[in-house]
């Protein structure tokens, strides 16, 4: 539904409806449409806010047996897995697993065919050159692609469109509610013969969040979204979808604490933590800064800050790697002493001089390299820093407060290799499928890796969007 916030007819009953308008969406409509199906997609978000988290991405992770134009080298099946389960602790669906892996293998072909162009990989701390593929223009520009391919083969967008009921029975879909456009007051019946639920997790619902986290939840940042409220997730729930996922479990990054309550991206993410240490409120640090490569523990600082006094924490490094990294949108605090950044960041001064001071005498000089797990280390402290280890002793010195960042929960519904929705009764559902966030809890039972989620929404959207067209020929 373009600008003129105009109303579809629903009076006769379309083949696919999806619910959502990112990644995911976009991939099961496209899916859909290209295998003959009437496809309505509806976006609650505005027209120039559609997309949800998908705007703030950067890349996705697929394998591919050979380096490219915009890819430095091979990354194999067997090593995205082997990636995964170690990011993961093994919790995920190995069988969905590896499915999804093969499958992503394609999914750099498909998704240029839809118009999506990728570009070399950026520099910095995150190196993903060989195993991510970035999108030219980031994820806002990958978005308008898919739109526009949506658009040009036929699906139809219905914007500021919020989904309150779905009638279900016996895991069949049959129809759903929506308020639509200037008239929330008005309920639409919208009937069709598959459903493909996009519509994220429930990261931006606060009072979610809380019955796991407690009064924590309160000083969570969210990095994407604000519509992202779970009601969707919550429907198909309570209509009989079979549950997965640890609802205490999400993408969590630690975050420039200045960032705004809802939709502050990327750029308020911080890549330091490896160039210098983190405290707490209390001037302690509380783990190893130098635990694995970037990409892969990046996602578990969110979780650990969550873990802290008041929710909130500081990295710590010197004049010497101020330009090693990528900043966060907001300057950082700065200081000619440790004494006098304790005093601007409000936490104990002489309690961070003996932090600073025993993190120096600790560190084992080695040759510093970032992009691998270097001999720089520290001996004889708790917790220790295991590599990039570096004294922090070169004035200015410098901080950024950080909050934890949720970028989207793992509580989700069941699904199986077709996207089909589980039930809880042990039977597949008859027409509905998922696909994006409300099911990556299927392969993601902890931690993160970047450009992943890119991959589940990819990947299941365009899985969900073909069996739910081929559940209408059938």
């Amino acid at each position: 539904m373009k600008n003129d916030n105009s109303i579809p007819d629903f009076s006769s009953k379309y083949d696919v409806l999806v619910i959502g308008g990112g990644n995911a969406a976009l991939c099961a409509a496209i899916s859909a449409r290209r295998d003959g199906s009437n496809v309505l997609v509806l976006e609650r978000a505005k027209e120039f806010y559609r997309g949800g988290n998908t705007r703030h991405t950067r890349n996705m992770r697929c394998a591919h047996d050979e380096a490219t134009d915009t890819l430095t080298g091979p990354y194999p099946e067997d090593e995205l897995f082997d990636d995964l389960m170690r990011v993961t602790e093994g919790e995920t669906d190995q069988e969905l697993a590896k499915h999804m892996i093969h499958e992503s293998k394609d999914m750099l072909n498909w998704i240029v065919e839809q118009g999506v162009k990728f570009q070399p990989p950026l520099g910095g701390t995150l190196g993903l050159g060989r195993t991510n593929s970035f999108f030219l223009g980031g994820g806002r520009a990958m978005l308008n692609a898919l739109y526009e391919t949506a658009e040009k083969i036929g699906v139809q967008i219905c914007y500021e469109a919020e989904v309150t009921s779905l009638e279900i029975e016996n895991g069949m879909f049959l129809s759903a509610e929506a308020k639509i456009g200037a008239d929330p007051a008005k309920n639409y019946n919208i009937q069709a013969k598959s459903l493909v639920a996009a519509a994220g997790g429930f990261e931006s619902n606060i009072d979610w969040l809380k019955k796991y986290w407690g009064e924590a939840a309160e000083n969570f940042l969210i990095r994407g979204t604000a519509n992202n409220q779970g009601s969707v997730l919550r429907m198909l729930l309570d209509k009989g979808a079979q549950e997965v996922g640890d609802p205490t479990q999400c993408h969590a990054v630690a975050i420039d604490a200045r960032a705004p309550k809802y939709d502050g991206g990327i750029i308020t993410r911080l890549d330091c933590v490896v160039f210098g240490v983190v405290v707490n409120n209390r001037s302690e640090r509380f783990y190893d800064e130098g635990e694995d490569i970037w990409p892969k523990r990046y996602a578990i600082w969110g979780r650990l800050v969550a873990q802290q006094p008041d929710q909130i924490a500081f990295i710590i490094f010197d004049h010497s790697v101020l330009k090693k990294f990528m900043p966060s949108l907001y300057p950082p605090i700065k200081a000619d002493s440790i004494n006098e950044l304790a005093k601007k960041l409000e936490i104990p001064e002489e309690k961070l001089v003996a932090t600073i001071n025993q993190f120096n005498g600790s560190v084992i000089e080695g040759n510093f390299d970032h992009t691998i797990l270097d001999d720089c280390h520290t001996e004889g402290i708790n917790p220790p820093k295991t590599h990039w280890a570096r004294r922090i002793e070169t004035p200015p010195f410098y901080a950024y407060p950080v909050r934890p960042g949720i970028t989207f929960t793992y509580l989700g519904v069941r699904i199986d290799k077709d996207a089909r929705i589980q039930m809880s009764d042990g039977k597949p559902s008859a027409n509905m499928f998922a696909a994006g966030e409300i099911m990556s809890g299927n392969v993601l039972g902890r931690g993160y890796a970047a450009g992943i989620g890119m991959t589940i929404g990819s990947v299941f959207g365009r899985i969900a969007g073909k069996e739910a067209s081929k559940h209408v020929r059938n």
